[in-house]
C-alpha cells in the first residue's frame, strides 16, 4: 500500500534532520562549498517531492459534458502526486528572481532582444523581476551568467525546505508576506517580503512572477518516473491539446514547467508543489513570467577557478571592471600559474583605468 504524503513526510523529517547533522549543512554561510555571489547553497539529501491528491469525484456518474469539463479543468491540475522521495546533490540557486537591472546587463553584453513589457513602466523598474521572457530567453541568460535553469525538483526543494512545507514560509497560507492574488498592483522588488522567504533563505518563491524551470511538462511524470536521484524531468514534453474551459491555457504543443504563481494568480497557485506549464516560446502568463538560475556545487578547485574567470568575463561585458577584477583575482589565487587568467587581469586593469 502506498503511503500518504503526510506519512512519507513524517517518516522522512527525522532522517533528513539527521542527515543535516551528520554532514549536510543546512544553514547558509556555514557551507563547506564556496557560495557564488547572490546564490544560496541547498545541501544534498532526500526530500519529499509532490503531494498526494484526494480522490476525485465519481466521473462515471457525470454526463459526457461534465466529464469533459472536469478532465480539462480539475483533473488537469491533479498532477502533483503521488508524493515521492527524491535525492539531490548539493547545488546553488539564486536568492532572488532575476531583476530588470540584471537582464539589462545581459542584453547590453550580448545584444539579446528585449522581452515583453520592457517599455511598460509598471514592470520595468530596475529592482523588479524581469517579466515577459520565454523559456529560451531565460535559458540564454543563465548560460551567459555561467549558470543554468533549475530543475523542477531543485526548485521545489529550495521552496519547501527540509520539512516539506506547503508554502515557502510554512504550512499556513498568510497574506502580506507574498505578492499574489493582485494584493499589489504590479510585481514587487526581488528582495521584497523577507518574511515569506523559504527555509533556505530564497525570496519570492510564492507569487510575484511565475518561474521557468528546465523540465518538460508531463502531468503523469510523478506516477511514471523511475528517476529518484537528480531527476531532470521527461525526455520530451507531452503534447497537450483539447477543448473546454481552460483551452486557452493548454493549447496544443509540448510545454515547459513554470512554478510559484505570480502577483496576479490566486492562492491555490502559490503552493510549493503546484505545477503550471507554458509553451517555451510564450513570453506572457498573467503578466508575470520570469525566472531564477541555479548552479552545480563543486569542490573541484580548477572548476572553481574557471567559474571565477567566467564571472570576470561577464562583469567585463557589463562594464563592471571593479567586480571583474575581484573575480579574476579569486581565480588567480586558486591557479596563480594560469597565463590566461593573468592576461585577463591585465586587460581588466587597462579597460578600467
Amino acid at each position: 500500500m502506498r503511503k500518504t504524503f503526510s506519512q512519507v513526510k513524517t517518516g522522512l523529517s527525522l532522517s533528513i534532520l539527521a542527515g543535516s547533522i551528520l554532514g549536510h549543512t543546512l544553514v547558509s554561510g556555514a557551507s563547506e562549498f564556496p557560495v557564488p555571489e547572490g546564490m544560496v547553497h541547498i545541501p544534498s539529501g532526500f526530500f519529499v517531492m509532490g503531494v498526494d491528491q484526494k480522490p476525485g469525484p465519481d466521473m462515471e456518474r457525470m454526463s459526457p459534458i461534465k466529464q469533459l469539463k472536469f478532465k480539462v479543468s480539475e483533473a488537469a491540475f491533479h498532477d502533483e502526486g503521488p508524493a515521492h522521495v527524491v535525492m539531490l546533490d548539493d547545488y546553488f540557486i539564486d536568492q532572488f528572481e532575476v531583476s530588470v537591472k540584471q537582464y539589462d546587463e545581459f542584453m547590453q553584453a550580448t545584444g539579446h532582444a528585449t522581452p515583453a513589457y520592457w517599455d511598460d513602466h509598471r514592470f520595468n523598474q530596475p529592482s523588479q523581476p524581469v517579466t515577459g521572457v520565454n523559456w529560451f530567453d531565460a535559458d540564454a541568460f543563465c548560460s551567459w551568467a555561467n549558470k543554468r535553469l533549475p530543475t523542477e525538483a531543485e526548485w521545489e526543494k529550495a521552496a519547501r525546505g527540509p520539512e516539506g512545507s506547503r508554502y515557502p514560509w510554512g504550512d499556513t497560507l498568510k497574506t502580506g508576506i507574498a505578492n499574489f492574488n493582485r494584493q499589489e498592483k504590479v510585481t514587487s522588488a526581488v528582495d521584497s517580503f523577507p518574511e515569506g522567504k523559504s527555509f533556505y533563505g530564497v525570496y519570492n518563491m510564492a507569487g510575484n512572477v511565475f518561474e521557468w524551470v528546465s523540465d518538460w511538462y508531463d502531468p503523469n511524470y510523478y506516477a511514471q518516473t523511475k528517476q529518484t536521484k537528480n531527476p531532470t524531468g521527461p525526455e520530451e514534453g507531452v503534447v497537450l491539446g483539447t477543448t473546454g474551459t481552460y483551452v486557452d491555457r493548454i493549447s496544443a504543443g509540448a510545454k515547459k514547467v513554470i512554478r510559484g504563481g505570480s502577483w496576479y494568480t490566486p492562492a491555490q497557485s502559490i503552493t510549493s508543489t503546484h505545477r503550471f506549464w507554458n509553451n517555451p516560446l510564450n513570453n506572457s502568463y498573467g503578466i508575470g513570467l520570469g525566472f531564477r538560475c541555479a548552479k552545480d556545487a563543486s569542490m573541484d578547485q580548477p572548476m572553481q577557478a574557471r567559474d571565477h574567470y567566467m564571472n570576470a568575463l561577464i562583469k567585463m561585458g557589463a562594464m563592471k571592471f571593479k567586480e571583474a577584477m575581484t573575480s579574476i583575482e579569486k581565480a588567480i589565487r586558486i591557479d596563480p600559474s594560469n597565463n590566461e587568467y593573468q592576461e585577463l587581469k591585465t586587460s581588466i586593469a587597462e579597460m578600467g583605468s
